[in-house]
């Protein structure tokens, strides 16, 4: 069959390299390179090049299995990583990272707050209760926010616990975190057990996430068309009509829709009612990506400093997420050559 995939990002790339050896294959990408959210950047730090990764970054086995499967067919290398959180408000005034009792307390105060207490034992409820609330039903039709005020979670574990740790995962903003439904909440953080001692063990790929690119695009990387955006999907008899932006015009059997729903939508020139309840709701966040090696974008407490840091504004309102990485704790890069990457 002819067969075109719109977008070349892992979705894009996994299904043209499933599909090739047996079909004809075309994709369609945007931008000026395939990887989507995969993508690596060269610093020349003082004369020293680092890949250095500003998109997907980690996986663990436990909850990647078609990934890691992928990754050994295609004799990638990977190597284990460090997956810590840490809280810092941008004036330093409550700062926390809980991977050992020394990083907890970097900040002595937090060692007298009631308040930082009761967010501990919070954390300990919620692991407890979660997962049972979620199989009995009882946090079906809640938000994230309604569950944690039903069930009289305090401020604190919200405010500079909870929340913080699902906006650095979603690069959301801690408005629309609130809003996110309390049963994937609760589904995601178990299966990744976030808040357990035996957390799974997580990987990253050894020199940036595009050698495992380079080495699943390059069966059919001449029908790979770049720079290419895809104006129009249209449904013939014949099969499908796709037309780009410069107006060049192809038929196919299949088409695959491998970009964000809301890119896909705008797109089918007849979409039916189905696809618009199923593509239509779908939001997305938008972020500013900065990869840099300024430490004042990081915890004022060098203790605190950890692979995922949430930066709480004083002021905040709702505005988007602000998270820095610590790339070189992410990606085993010399810290002697500090590299961080930071949202927003």
């Amino acid at each position: 069959m002819r067969v075109a995939v719109v977008g070349a990002g892992i979705a894009g790339m996994s299904a043209a390299w499933a599909l090739h050896r047996e079909h004809e294959i075309t994709v369609y990408e945007k931008e000026p390179r395939p990887g989507g959210h995969s993508h690596t950047v060269d610093v020349d730090y003082d004369g020293t090049t680092i890949p250095v990764d500003t998109g997907f970054i980690v996986y663990n086995e436990l909850n990647y299995p078609n990934l890691t499967a992928l990754f050994a067919t295609l004799g990638v290398e990977t190597i284990p990583t460090n997956m810590t959180f840490g809280f810092s408000s941008l004036d330093g005034r409550l700062e926390w990272q809980g991977n050992t009792i020394s990083s907890l307390f970097a900040q002595r105060s937090n060692l007298f707050s009631l308040s930082f207490h009761r967010m501990w034992l919070d954390i300990l409820r919620f692991r407890r209760n979660g997962l049972t609330d979620l199989n009995a039903g009882r946090t079906r039709g809640h938000s994230l926010g309604s569950y944690l005020k039903a069930n009289a979670y305090g401020d604190a574990f919200r405010d500079h616990c909870i929340v913080p740790m699902g906006a650095a995962i979603w690069s959301t903003s801690a408005t629309e975190m609130l809003s996110f439904p309390a049963e994937s909440f609760i589904r995601f953080f178990e299966n990744h057990r976030l808040f357990y001692f035996d957390k799974p063990l997580w990987r990253t790929v050894k020199g940036g996430s595009r050698e495992y690119v380079k080495r699943l695009t390059a069966p059919f990387a001449d029908r790979i068309r770049l720079n290419t955006p895809v104006a129009q999907i249209k449904r013939t008899t014949a099969g499908v009509e796709i037309t780009d932006t410069t107006g060049h015009r192809g038929s196919f059997d299949q088409v695959i829709l491998a970009c964000h729903s809301d890119e896909a939508l705008p797109l089918l020139a007849d979409a039916t009612e189905a696809e618009r309840q199923v593509l239509g709701p779908m939001r997305y966040a938008s972020n500013r990506v900065y990869l840099h090696r300024d430490p004042s974008l990081m915890p004022k407490r060098k203790a605190v400093w950890s692979s995922w840091n949430y930066l709480a504004r004083e002021t905040d309102t709702g505005g988007a997420v602000s998270v820095s990485y610590w790339m070189n704790r992410l990606q085993s890069i010399d810290e002697a050559k500090p590299l961080f990457v930071s949202l927003n």
